[in-house]
């Protein structure tokens, strides 16, 4: 782990410290943008700044350009904290503008997500359930089939499923408790009955490898009682995706992890294609259930596929079929 950054003490410490109390009482984790204020404030006292107004255009510009950052998303994302930062200060009358003028840079077009179908997830999680066991990770292979059927049937986040603890499972309810995820939101998540037995059949088998179990207990875990990694899940995803031919779409690259939450989506919304549901009206419950703060976060997810545009015209031509025979008449 890093070490935290010193204090903020440049002639921006008060407002960067006020700012970030008032996101955190928002309900925002807000840590990532903390440690980039508290950079900016560094960089400021190394400067030799000693006052608001000696934060100038320019030496932000320089602020940003000294940073590593090579990746648009990462860049912009530097430059929006700041920005954020200083559009506050003016919003609360301690500037009379922003001193950041520096452009955000162009993204290029985002990588379109290789949807798995039921088939071939299944495929996948067959072929993560032989995963051979080693001597610092037992029951590899049933660990890594539940948590792949657990993203693929519930669209849950990578990092959701590792964190996941015994005390989050209901039983009784056949519901998970995912615990202050991103935006520091938790949201209860509801499992169909094949897949709670699935996951309740790999805790009965977890529960017979350990001497005791406690509410804290993680799920899956392999070491000394920490939660399996995030970055080990998306390894061992890859490394069982290079052995399948999973198709690329125009533009994309070979299946990431997080392509089985898009895939959630995009079957979920055929789905209602097919029982004859509007999806449009039913948006609103999948962001919820995907923990999104809006529709809009979720229509990201909704990848147009082969089998989507078919039910959608197949759903336009039973609609239209009427006014066609009235036509006629």
């Amino acid at each position: 782990m890093s070490p935290r950054l010193p204090e903020p003490s440049s002639p921006l410490a008060p407002y960067i410290v006020a700012f970030v109390r008032h996101k955190r009482a928002l309900n925002r984790r807000y840590d990532v943008e903390d440690k980039v204020l508290r950079m900016l404030d560094g960089y400021l006292n190394r400067q030799g700044v000693t006052s608001l107004t000696g934060i100038t255009p320019s030496l932000l510009d320089a602020f940003f350009l000294s940073r590593p950052r090579t990746r648009p998303r990462s860049f912009n994302h530097l430059v929006g904290v700041v920005g954020r930062l200083f559009e506050w200060m003016v919003e609360h009358d301690y500037m009379d503008h922003s001193p950041v003028t520096m452009k955000p840079r162009r993204r290029g077009n985002p990588r379109p997500p290789c949807i798995l179908d039921l088939r071939t997830a299944q495929q996948l999680i067959d072929r993560a359930a032989k995963l051979p066991d080693r001597n610092n990770a037992p029951l590899r292979g049933p660990s890594y089939a539940t948590i792949f059927s657990l993203l693929f049937g519930l669209g849950l986040r990578v990092g959701e499923v590792a964190r996941l603890r015994w005390q989050d499972v209901d039983r009784d309810r056949d519901v998970l408790t995912i615990r202050q995820t991103k935006f520091s939101k938790s949201r209860l998540v509801p499992m169909g009955p094949h897949l709670a037995q699935r996951l309740y059949m790999f805790m009965a088998l977890r529960s017979q490898h350990r001497v005791s179990v406690a509410a804290g207990t993680p799920v899956f875990s392999f070491q000394r009682d920490q939660p399996v990694s995030p970055g080990t899940i998306s390894g061992i995803f890859r490394s069982l995706a290079d052995q399948m031919e999973i198709p690329v779409p125009p533009g994309g690259t070979q299946a990431h992890v997080h392509d089985l939450r898009h895939s959630f989506a995009v079957g979920r919304l055929l789905r209602w294609y097919r029982d004859g549901s509007n999806p449009t009206d039913k948006l609103v419950k999948l962001s919820t259930f995907m923990g999104h703060v809006d529709p809009a976060s979720t229509t990201v997810y909704l990848t147009v596929t082969a089998d989507l545009l078919e039910a959608a015209s197949q759903r336009f031509e039973r609609f239209a079929a009427p006014l066609s025979r009235g036509a006629c008449s």
